[in-house]
């Protein structure tokens, strides 16, 4: 599938052209018609962004809890040619789809419009259609193991061949209020008679453009530290909902914020843009099937190569759409 942008006027439909799946009667008598569907942004700023890890080259618009999704659907019959169908519909869906556990994968959410009874069609005919104000209860999520898609899906239902089907994704923000309270994160570790240090955090909430600004004080040291780093650790839970988890950490910046070897007394300032890091908001137990939550990860290394580190939980919320 290949969306596709022109580079003039305002944003045109993304369009997603495939060849319909044929069964083998289906390709003894071939397809009499061939599908098309598009999304009409209605708003000629509305924003689009990537679908994802696996699909980074493909923009998708940008939607938001409560609101329309509409668009033009188009089913070419072949001159000379009849579509016999037992149907023609239009689809919403929500799925969540386990990537190694296909069996685990299913709907959430679809709401239906029929475009055409059953009968048939002797000339290409478009329709138009539109869901309102549509309950984009959880966002898009692309992960190691888990994905969340929405997608609207036109189906021309056939009897004695495969439905023909197409699909194109949207992508859905939502966006959240700034958290009422927002505590610093505090804490002190060390190891007995080597190493004793306080870090400090200004907050334990960020948004996902904020900015991480700390210190680092050392109350003892005596261990030769070369390095100091802050990584933000991205940490997805997947699991079917009977106990069994498959738990992913993912490494998304390795942060220097010191090079060379500190002194007793020593702070050392911290400040980290999140800005660019390809962050999601904290999700928690989404559809009953997976979490991401967000570390802070200090890490100090010593001239022997040996690694120290403490991990903070951090919760991660959305601003801005885009």
């Amino acid at each position: 599938a290949t969306f596709s942008l022109a580079p003039l006027g305002g944003l045109p439909p993304l369009r997603v052209r495939c060849a319909p799946a044929m069964s083998m009667l289906g390709g003894l008598f071939g397809s009499s018609c061939t599908v098309d569907i598009t999304l009409d942004p209605g708003d000629a700023n509305k924003k689009t962004a990537a679908l994802g890890r696996d699909r980074k080259d493909e923009k998708a618009y940008i939607y938001t809890d409560g609101e329309d999704v509409m668009g033009t659907a188009v089913v070419s019959v072949k001159p000379g040619k009849k579509l016999e169908h037992q149907g023609i519909k239009v689809e919403l869906i929500g799925q969540v789809d386990m990537i190694h556990d296909k069996s685990s994968s299913y709907d959430f959410f679809a709401i239906t419009k029929d475009l055409e009874p059953p009968g048939s069609l002797f000339e290409s005919k478009q329709y138009k259609w539109k869901f309102g104000a549509v309950d984009f209860a959880n966002e898009t999520y692309s992960g190691i193991n888990c994905r969340l898609r929405y997608f609207v899906r036109i189906s021309v239902i056939r009897n004695y061949a495969s439905n023909v089907v197409k699909e194109v994704d949207m992508v859905v923000q939502n966006l959240f209020p700034a958290p009422e309270l927002n505590n610093s994160l505090k804490m002190e570790v060390g190891i007995d008679e080597c190493l004793h240090l306080e870090f400090e955090y200004d907050k334990s909430k960020y948004h996902m453009k904020d900015v991480v600004v700390g210190k680092v004080y050392f109350l003892l040291v005596r261990i030769k530290i070369k390095q100091m780093e802050l990584n933000i650790i991205r940490r997805e839970i997947a699991g079917n909902g009977t106990g069994t988890n498959q738990t992913d950490n993912e490494t998304l910046t390795k942060f220097e914020i010191m090079d060379g070897a500190p002194v007793k007394d020593q702070c050392v300032p911290v400040r980290l843009y999140l800005t660019g890091f390809e962050l999601t908001p904290t999700y928690k137990n989404v559809q009953n099937k997976f979490s991401v939550k967000y570390f802070l990860n200090l890490v100090l290394v010593d001239e022997e190569e040996r690694r120290y580190f403490k991990q903070q939980e951090i919760f991660i919320w959305r601003k801005k759409v885009g």
